[in-house]
């Protein structure tokens, strides 16, 4: 199956790829906005900042792109700031694509960034949490998501409260974690992830 990747500046992208390339898929990375349009699933992933994340997508149309697979129902996967790319605005300055409402807040814990493995809560039955109740994943961030509708909420850990680790609706996805160093839960996202693009 092909993934492709928009590609918006950010540094992991070949990581990423390989993990979807190890879960059966054939990933590309790309900055054209027909190849992110049409694509069985494309993939926003990476680490960064929201505000340049947004003008490396806008840059070449990958945001229009990734719009116009929304209206369609075309499946979108949305990783790290990837995920935070499909709310609002966040606190650490510019605004996502607001497919999905509420805003991108700081982490509000003792120790931030939040670095390393933490325990998944699966907080109701979907697609690309499947068998992943209890799993440890490994997330490196500062800032994390607020839906506004609690209901798009699929999975959670604690790190000095409560923190959204993925989120599902219709053909939107998303994962605040890292796949790609999650060992066998990771694997097992991402053939989640798979499996979901193909039935939505």
């Amino acid at each position: 199956m092909r993934v492709v990747f928009a590609d918006y500046g950010a540094g992991n992208l070949g990581s990423v790829a390989a993990a979807f390339s190890r879960a059966g898929a054939a990933p590309s990375i790309t900055v054209d906005p027909a190849e992110v349009r049409e694509a069985p699933l494309a993939v926003i992933a990476g680490v960064g900042h929201v505000e340049s994340a947004a003008r490396g997508l806008e840059l070449n149309g990958l945001d229009e792109a990734i719009l116009d697979r929304v209206t369609a129902g075309r499946p979108v996967l949305g990783i790290c700031v990837g995920m935070q790319l499909l709310f609002g605005a966040s606190d650490e300055g510019g605004t996502g694509m607001e497919i999905l409402a509420g805003p991108v807040r700081r982490v509000q814990a003792t120790r931030v960034p939040h670095m390393g493995w933490n325990t998944l809560a699966v907080t109701q039955a979907a697609d690309l949490v499947d068998g992943l109740e209890g799993e440890d994943v490994y997330f490196a961030h500062s800032y994390a998501v607020e839906p506004a509708d609690d209901d798009v909420v699929v999975a959670v850990a604690d790190h000095g409260g409560r923190i959204v680790a993925a989120v599902q609706r219709g053909a939107v996805a998303g994962v605040q974690f890292h796949p790609e160093r999650s060992a066998r839960a990771g694997a097992r996202i991402l053939e989640n992830a798979l499996a979901w693009s193909r039935s939505v």
